[in-house]
């Protein structure tokens, strides 16, 4: 089996940009955990440039390497007991994380939320606010509504994952053909233009007919908006994982994508520029969410598809990030929150402290992975493997192997 190494630096840098969306969400007027004196608008056309397709990408790249650790609908179909322990190995790399991370992880940024956005504040401390915490208190409340805790927070991205993985491990478990012959069946319509428009179109027309009856909640039970979107894009990245046509037109429509990519993006500025505090007329506000799928799968296919033209190999680098990567998504967003909150008696103004929250984040993060990726009963808590860490060593040849 080839492992493709250019989707491993597409998804190393994908949680590179989310690390850099969460300290950006820090300085703009979007709602979040705790917030700049500082916060304004400045920064929203820039974070724009990735919000509608950055998770997006991630569920295609974790479609893609579920098809590969199943065996994929092309794939030698292992037996029952095989496919039991694959459900079971996927479970244990992704529900203890998202377990340890509700309960370890993320209670620190709750616990600044309501120390920075509940009226009066909180003064309590945080030993009584985990018990709080813990029990499920629903008092913490302003104007907005109320938070719930406990909470996964930025964790959600763990709990889609896994509900993906077991919905489509029960399909391919009970009718691995229905999965063969969909994958047979998108292979051809995908392998040209069709790679760049069908998938547009259907995000488009999922904004158009769901975004408005359901708000994104990442609550996932009620979240459909979410499920559609980012199941689909699940569902074909596992599909199209060894159609090498499919990955060839990415690469051959890279420019084509990026042009439209960065149009529907100026697009959607001016519209929310101009409408910031008008209702725009219906039939606007639909095609505005035509352009957004638009958005959301070129810059897809441009990244996909340049990264597939430059094949990036492999590297003493990748092997290092790869396994990082995840330890340092739990990781990174409380951080960010603690590092955020703890800054602002210094005053310091944005240009000098948001690069300090990136330094900060990236450096507090590698600097614990070293840390966890050296104790065994760490590892299984942050998604590793057990057992000791191991030099990363280039492989015996060159290439894809």
């Amino acid at each position: 089996m080839h492992r493709r190494y250019d989707l491993d630096w597409v998804r190393v840098c994908a949680f590179g940009v989310l690390v850099l969306y969460h300290v950006g969400m820090y300085y703009v007027t979007w709602s979040w955990h705790v917030k700049s004196p500082y916060a304004s608008t400045t920064l929203e056309p820039l974070m724009m440039l990735s919000s509608p397709w950055r998770l997006s990408l991630l569920f295609l790249v974790s479609g893609v390497a579920t098809a590969f650790l199943f065996g994929g609908p092309a794939g030698t179909e292992p037996g029952a007991g095989s496919k039991r322990r694959l459900l079971a190995s996927r479970s244990w790399r992704l529900l203890v994380p998202l377990a340890f991370g509700i309960a370890v992880v993320v209670p620190p940024q709750s616990y600044y939320e309501v120390v920075e956005q509940l009226p009066g504040g909180y003064h309590a401390g945080y030993l009584a606010f985990l018990g709080q915490y813990f029990t499920g208190y629903d008092g913490f409340c302003d104007a907005e509504g109320c938070l719930y805790v406990p909470t996964w927070n930025h964790l959600w991205f763990v709990a889609y994952l896994w509900a993906y993985t077991a919905v489509l491990w029960l399909i391919w478990a009970l009718a691995p053909r229905a999965l063969q012959n969909l994958g047979r069946l998108l292979e051809r319509p995908l392998s040209g233009l069709g790679a760049l428009i069908l998938p547009a179109l259907l995000l488009g027309a999922l904004r158009i007919a769901l975004a408005s009856r359901f708000e994104q909640t990442h609550a996932l039970i009620d979240d459909w908006y979410s499920h559609a979107q980012y199941f689909s894009v699940f569902l074909l990245g596992f599909l199209l994982a060894r159609a090498a046509p499919f990955w060839d037109a990415l690469a051959r429509l890279r420019w084509l994508a990026l042009l439209l990519w960065l149009a529907s993006w100026a697009g959607l500025l001016v519209y929310f520029h101009s409408y910031a505090d008008a209702d725009p007329p219906e039939m606007l506000r639909m095609a505005m969410r035509a352009v957004w799928g638009l958005d959301q799968w070129c810059a897809i296919v441009a990244v996909l598809g340049f990264a597939r033209h430059w094949s990036p190999g492999d590297s003493r680098a990748l092997r290092y990030l790869v396994p990082a990567v995840f330890p340092v998504y739990i990781l990174h967003q409380s951080i960010i929150v603690v590092a955020a909150y703890n800054l602002k008696p210094l005053g310091l103004t944005p240009d000098v402290e948001g690069p300090l929250l990136v330094l900060m984040t990236f450096v507090l993060a590698f600097g614990l992975y070293e840390v966890i990726r050296r104790v065994g009963w760490l590892r299984p808590l942050f998604g590793l493997k057990l057992g000791r860490a191991t030099p990363a060593r280039l492989p015996a040849t060159s290439g894809n192997a």
